[in-house]
This record gives structure tokens, sequence and C-alpha cells, in this order.
């Protein structure tokens, strides 16, 4: 329940009660109070009913404990930054059918055209919003592309706001601090995409992604830790068919390669497509260097590298 709501609740029952306060009884003239639980209003002397059938200005539902009743109570629909207007404004629904599904009238889809031009107008105020609703739409679509969860979208969102609100957008592009804001908020919640992957989804060019994605971090003083190579292992393991023992195995190669430094300036990606790659081969289970190239979106020549680097660090292991 709201704040607003609450207050105006508990100012209702104040004037209900200030309202009981000023009755009595008319048989012994004592005090009456409002029984809220059965909507009457009864003697505390005699028990005699004075008012019965008050309105009920309380919930439908009942609630026995705390967490149940936030789970009950219904204000709408939440907020979110992942639309300009963080979602309090109301939509019109691009289909001309009413609420039982028959199709509208030819006048009426008129006017429901002529309503959604003007929503639309209103819905964006100043050239502010505008640049708000154009790179919040950029940012739901790369996500989606990316297959990102909702809690990144909803990071980028504050990223570009913090952004649009320090002023940092003056000559660069929408979509070029769009794309940075995604960057940033999926390092920022550990399911990283690699540079490669977020151009392939965005509008703008490598270098520029990359060029912005470093401005918006040192102005914002975001704090993004470097790429964790075992944080790519999963959905290479999973875009592959691999099983579970190989994925683990992938993730003690790294662990190996973390202990013994091998990590240290290379790249994230390669080494996360090499240990899949040798994991694979260490469990007996069919893949290639293409493929893993493939779905890291990384050369040959990179996996060989590091492959031959992850065995190395392994003390058990011959170098193939």
């Amino acid at each position: 329940m709201s704040d607003s709501q609450t207050r105006t609740r508990s100012r209702e029952q104040e004037e209900t009660e200030e309202q009981s306060a000023g009755l009595e009884c008319p048989e012994c003239g004592g005090s009456v109070i409002a029984d809220d639980e059965h909507g009457e209003t009864v003697c505390q002397d005699c028990g005699l009913v004075v008012e019965e059938d008050s309105v009920d200005r309380g919930p439908e539902w009942r609630a026995f404990d705390s967490k149940e009743k936030d789970e009950k109570s219904r204000v709408g629909a939440p907020t979110t930054n992942m639309m300009h207007d963080k979602g309090l404004s109301t939509n019109i629904d691009w289909r001309d059918k009413d609420a039982y599904g028959n199709s509208l009238s030819s006048t009426q889809r008129k006017k429901m055209q002529r309503l959604r031009k003007w929503n639309e107008r209103f819905r964006t105020r100043d050239s502010k919003e505008r640049n708000l609703k154009q790179a919040l739409g950029e940012i739901d679509r790369m996500a989606s592309a990316l297959g990102l969860p909702e809690n990144v979208r909803e990071t980028a969102s504050v990223i570009y706001r913090r952004a649009l609100d320090e002023d940092l957008l003056p000559g660069r592009s929408i979509e070029g601090v769009s794309t940075a804001s995604v960057y940033a908020a999926a390092r920022q919640a550990g399911v990283p995409r690699s540079l490669d992957e977020i151009t392939d989804v965005s509008r703008v060019e490598k270098s520029e992604i990359a060029r912005t994605y470093r401005y918006v971090v040192r102005e914002l003083g975001l704090e993004v830790q470097p790429a964790d190579p075992e944080s790519y292992v999963p959905r290479f393991a999973s875009s592959l068919d691999l099983s579970e023992e190989s994925e683990r195995r992938a993730r003690q190669l790294l662990q190996n390669a973390k202990e013994k430094g091998v990590h240290s300036g290379k790249s994230p990606v390669g080494l996360a497509a090499a240990a899949v790659y040798a994991a694979a081969l260490l469990t007996n289970e069919k893949t290639t260097q293409a493929a893993v190239s493939e779905v890291a979106d990384i050369s040959e020549v990179t996996i060989r590298n590091r492959y031959h680097e992850l065995l190395e660090a392994e003390q058990d292991l011959p170098v193939a």
C-alpha cells in the first residue's frame, strides 16, 4: 500500500472516530465506538447497535502476516526505470478491438488513432524525454537480442539516466551511450557479453562503443570489475550442448590458470573458449575448434594458443 493511500485511510479512520466520539447512545447516554470488522457503531455500555452497514474502506482480502499483506496489496503496476515515464502513463492498445474482442467501427478506429497520436505527444513533453524514450527503447532491444535478464536492463536504464542528468551526452550519439550502458550493466551483473557480441546488436561501431564505455565509466565513477573468464563458461557450454562434467572441468582449468597467473593480460573470452574446448576433449565429448569459435565469436588461432597455455598450467596433464 502506498504512502498516499495509507495517509488517506488513516485520515478517514480519524474522521470516523471523531464522528463516533460525538455520538451518544440513545438508550443509556453512554459513549459509542466504531466496530470496523462488522461495519457497526455500538454502545460500549449497553451494546446497542446505533449504526450498521457502514462502508468498509479496507481491502477485501485478509492477511495473517506482513509478507502476505505485501504480496496481496494491489496499488497498480510497479514503477520501472525501463520506461521514460517510469510506467506511470497510460498506453492505448494498437489493436482496434474493444474489451470483448470485437472489431471497432471505422468511426471508432479513426477516433482511437487520433487518441494514440495525442497520447504519444503528451507522453514526451520535451526533448530530454524524447531522448530518454529513444535510448530506453534501444537498451531494451539490445538486451533482448543478447538474452540479458531484466535486472541488467534496469541497471542499464539507470546508468543512461545518470549520464543524461549529468550532461554527458553532448558530442556523443544516443545509440553509443545506450550501448555502453548495456555493456557496463552486463559486466556489473556478472553476465558479461564480449565487445564483439555487443557490436553485433548495436547500431554503432566497435571503436565508438569502447570509447564511450570508458568515458561513461570514468565520469560516473562506476565500479566495474574485470570480466571473469568463468562467467562465460556456462553460456558457451550450453550452446555447444556439453555436459555438466565438461563445464566443471573447464572451470577447473581456468582456476588453475589463475593460480599460475596465465590469465593475466589475456582476453577472458578467449580463455573461456579455450577452456571449454580443452574440457570437452578431456571428457571425451565431441566438439571442434570451429564450433567453439562460432559460439564464442573468436578466432580458432586464439583458441589453439590459449588451449596450450591452459594445459601447460595443469601439473598432471601432458601438453597436447
